[in-house]
C-alpha cells in the first residue's frame, strides 16, 4: 500500500501508528482535516483481517467524521482510531492507558470517543492519561454512553426521510427492516415500536435478536435475508458497505435510513439509489447524534441542549433531500456538497485573514 498516495488522494493530514508491546496495543490514528477545529472521532476495536484493511478503515472513517462534523455545524474536524484486536478477549487496562498517552501526545489535535468494540468504561481508562476524550462516565460530568443520542438522531432523520418518500413522517404501520440490533439500534427499535412500526430484525449475535423479539415483538430473519425482505424502510445498523452491487437488485424498501457508517460501498451506489427513486438518508448526516452529544461536553455537558441540537437532524435530512431534488443529484452528493461548502468557506476566510497580516488563529474557529 502506497501510504502517502492514499493520504494525498483525499488530502489526509496525518496517519499515526501506535504500538505498545507489553499491553498488545496496535492502534492507527487517522486525522483527515482540522480546518474547522480539532479532529473528533471515536476509537474502534476490531479483528481486522490484515493491517492494510485496518489502515483503509481508519482513513475512510476519519474522512467520514470530517463530513459528519461539518454538516452537523460543529467546530470540529475529522479523525478516527482503529485498534487491531478482538474486543471480547484482547482488552486490558494497560492497552487503553498506553493509547491514552498517545492521544495526550497530540496535544488536543485529536479528541477520541467510543465506537464499535469500545465502551464508556474504556474511555474512562483513557481519561486517566488524557483529557482529550469524550463519552466518559457521567460521574466525571460527561455524557456517558452516546448510543441513546445516536439512536434519537437516527429516529429523527428516518422520520424526515419517510416524509419525503411517503408524504408523512408518521412511522405507524410502516414495516422497518433493521440490520444489526446493537446498543444504538436496540434503542432505535424502542422509538419505532412506540410509534407503531412493524419490526423485522437480524444480527449475527442471536441473543441480541431474541432481546428485540421479546421487547418489541420483532420478526427475526437470517442475516443474509434482511436486505431483500419486503419493507418500507431498510435500516442498516451494523457494519458498512451493505449497499453494493449485489444488494441493490434485492432492495424492496423505499427509504434507507440507519445508524451504520459508510453504508454505500462506493459513491456510484448512491447514484444508483437516486436512479431507483429510493430516498437515502446519508449515513454521516443521520447518525451524527452521538458526535453532537459528545461534542457538547467540550462546553460543559447539558443533555437538554445536546438533544435539542440532535433533533435538528430532521431538518438536516430534509435540507439534503431538497438539494438532491432541486439539483437532480444523489442525496449522498448533496450531503457532501453541504459539508465541503462549509469547510471551503472557512478555509478561504482563514486564508484572507492571514493575507491581511494576522497570524493568531483559533483552532476552534
Amino acid at each position: 500500500m502506497e501510504l502517502f498516495a492514499a493520504m494525498e488522494q483525499e488530502d489526509y493530514e496525518q496517519l499515526l501508528f501506535c504500538q505498545d508491546k507489553a499491553s498488545g496495543l496496535k492502534a492507527i490514528i487517522a486525522i483527515h482535516d482540522t480546518t474547522l477545529g480539532p479532529a473528533l472521532g471515536g476509537t474502534r476495536m476490531w479483528t481486522y483481517a490484515s493491517e492494510e484493511e485496518a489502515i483503509v478503515d481508519a482513513l475512510r472513517l476519519a474522512r467520514g467524521m470530517t463530513y459528519k462534523n461539518a454538516v452537523s455545524g460543529l467546530n470540529l474536524g475529522g479523525g478516527k482510531t482503529v485498534i487491531i484486536g478482538d474486543p471480547r478477549k484482547d482488552k486490558n487496562e494497560a492497552m487503553f492507558r498506553a493509547f491514552g498517552r498517545f492521544v495526550e501526545g497530540l496535544n488536543g489535535r485529536y479528541i477520541t470517543a467510543e465506537d464499535v468494540g469500545t465502551t464508556e468504561a474504556d474511555m474512562d481508562i483513557i481519561h486517566q492519561e488524557t483529557d482529550h476524550v469524550t463519552g466518559i462516565s457521567a460521574t466525571y460530568g460527561s455524557s456517558g454512553n452516546p448510543s441513546p443520542a445516536t439512536a434519537f438522531g437516527v429516529y429523527q432523520g428516518m422520520k424526515a426521510a419517510a416524509k419525503a418518500a411517503f408524504g408523512t413522517d408518521s412511522l405507524e404501520g410502516k414495516t422497518i427492516a433493521v440490520q444489526g440490533v446493537g446498543n444504538v439500534s436496540f434503542t432505535l427499535c424502542k422509538y419505532l415500536h412506540e410509534e407503531g412500526a412493524k419490526l423485522i430484525v437480524t444480527d449475527i449475535h442471536k441473543p441480541a435478536v431474541q432481546r428485540a423479539i421479546e421487547a418489541y415483538g420483532a420478526q427475526a430473519v437470517d442475516p443474509d435475508e434482511i436486505i431483500g425482505v419486503k419493507c418500507d424502510i431498510y435500516a442498516p445498523c451494523a457494519l458498512g458497505a451493505t449497499i453494493n452491487d449485489e444488494s441493490l437488485p434485492r432492495l424492496k424498501a423505499k427509504v434507507i435510513a440507519g445508524a451504520a457508517n459508510n453504508q454505500l460501498k462506493e459513491a456510484c451506489h448512491g447514484a444508483a439509489l437516486h436512479e431507483m427513486g429510493i430516498v437515502y438518508a446519508p449515513d454521516y448526516v443521520i447518525n451524527a447524534g452521538g458526535v453532537i452529544n459528545v461534542a457538547d461536553e467540550l462546553n460543559g455537558y447539558n443533555k437538554d441542549r445536546a438533544f435539542k441540537q440532535i433533533a435538528k437532524i430532521y431538518d438536516s435530512i430534509t435540507r439534503v433531500i431538497e438539494i438532491s431534488r432541486t439539483n437532480n443529484i444523489p442525496t449522498s452528493a448533496a450531503a457532501d456538497r453541504l459539508a465541503e461548502q462549509r469547510i471551503e468557506l472557512l478555509r478561504q476566510s482563514r486564508s484572507t485573514f492571514l493575507r491581511g497580516g494576522h497570524h493568531a488563529i483559533s483552532r476552534r474557529g
